[in-house]
């Protein structure tokens, strides 16, 4: 059977595929908001119990010294000694710890810090469940104690930013867990004093020293850079943080301007607000005006975990007019509910200003700085702060406690001012990650 060329063509055209045209591209769905990286890392789950602990200790202290010396018969001046020489010794030796853990790693000097610690917290826990300790030696250990947390503090601000790529996120968190903290630790003192004694109070100080270097033992940080390079003297290390500390204006602005606020307002403020309030409605309406205020630190934490401003150190210099209304309100006789929503709202201000400003530092200040920088800043905020307070007494005496909360809350605003001001720090941006 024959079949002509046509019928071969087609039939050729049947057995070699056609190329049909490529489906329409699907249109690409609209990019989704990239989510925030992970937050709760096994280093941060530690570094996170670590905090929250030692803020417990830290807020059972005065309650536990108050009623271990008063209740043994000391006066009540010998608690005042006993805080201040912890305060002394810590501002002595603040800076030192700044170098000595840019040079031995803020995690192995946190861990000497609590190690140093532990034993004489558990001789005062010893000594007042037995009686009475000599005030010579609740001194001494209050000194060591002091010096101890001088040692640790500065590893804070340096370790964040190694366990975690949000700071931002993990400085707010830190922040609502140490407000609740503040609130907790006098309360579980007065708890325990008044089930059992002061040395159950200085034994659960001491358990919160263990727990807080167990965590920090287990924690796995990888090493930078800096963490080998050769140090010189700690005079030349004093003098080399010094130089990368007056090379940042917004650095030594924000803590210039920062001394006169705790000179004037924020070292004043706390044993005015205590002897305006105590005398005028009585110690217990105290107690819940200071666990108000926590409440509003934990909102303020909780408002940083949401808030990302492009410029975090104006936007934290615009919150801090949420001081002066308390100061304000402290000021001119108002009734309790609304000094209770001046304390909320001046908790909820501050904790704000500080995760920003803790956020600015951390991510601004390279790494093998950072642990002397954060240093400075307490030291200086820490002694000026002392200042104001020893100076607030005298100082109400002659014009008057209300009056003296008024000029506060004046100055206040004139710190704001100031720190908008200057533009450098006014126009610092915000960055994601350490410099």
């Amino acid at each position: 059977m024959f079949v002509t060329d046509n019928t071969y063509k087609s039939e050729a055209a049947e057995r070699i595929p056609v190329p049909r045209p490529a489906p329409a591209a699907t249109p690409a769905p609209a990019s989704a908001p990239a989510e925030p990286p992970a937050l709760w890392s096994r280093n941060f789950r530690l570094f996170f119990v670590a905090r929250a602990v030692a803020v417990l200790g830290e807020g059972m202290v005065p309650v536990a010294f108050a009623a271990g010396l008063i209740g043994a018969g000391h006066p009540g001046s010998s608690v005042g000694y006993a805080l201040g020489l912890w305060t002394a010794a810590f501002a002595c030796f603040v800076l030192f710890g700044g170098v000595l853990a840019d040079r031995f790693t803020a995690r192995r000097m946190m861990i000497a810090a609590d190690l140093l610690r532990l034993p004489g917290t558990v001789l005062l826990a010893v000594t007042f469940a037995l009686g009475s300790p000599p005030l010579w030696a609740v001194y001494v250990l209050s000194v060591v104690s002091g010096v101890g947390a001088a040692l640790f503090q500065p590893g804070v601000a340096s370790t964040i930013p190694r366990i975690a790529s949000d700071v931002q996120r993990a400085n707010a968190v830190l922040r609502v867990v140490e407000a609740l903290m503040t609130m907790a630790g006098p309360a579980l003192a007065g708890l325990l004093v008044a089930v059992w004694n002061a040395g159950a109070a200085w034994a659960v100080n001491a358990s919160v020293f263990a727990v807080s270097a167990v965590c920090f033992l287990l924690m796995r940080i990888a090493p930078v850079p800096s963490d080998g390079i050769r140090r010189g003297s700690m005079t030349a290390e004093l003098a080399l943080g010094w130089r990368e500390f007056r090379s940042r204006s917004w650095l030594w602005g924000v803590i210039a301007i920062w001394t006169v606020y705790g000179l004037t307002v924020a070292g004043p403020m706390v044993p005015l607000t205590a002897s305006l309030v105590t005398e005028d409605h009585g110690s217990a309406t105290y107690g819940v005006l200071m666990a108000v205020n926590g409440a509003g630190s934990a909102v303020g934490g909780l408002l940083a975990l949401r808030l990302r401003p492009v410029r975090p150190l104006a936007a934290g210099a615009i919150a801090l007019l949420g001081l002066p209304v308390n100061l304000l309100l402290l000021g001119t006789g108002s009734p309790v509910p609304l000094l209770g929503a001046g304390q909320f709202v001046g908790g909820a201000a501050f904790a704000f200003w500080l995760v920003m400003w803790s956020t600015s530092v951390q991510t601004h200040v390279p790494q093998d700085a950072l642990n002397r920088m954060h240093a400075y800043d307490v030291a200086g905020s820490l002694l000026m702060m002392g200042v104001g307070r020893a100076l607030s007494g005298p100082v109400a005496a002659l014009v008057g406690t209300e009056r003296l909360l008024l000029a506060g809350a004046g100055i206040a605003v004139l710190v704001v001012a100031a720190l908008l001001a200057v533009r450098p720090i006014r126009t610092l941006p915000r960055a994601t990650a350490g410099a």
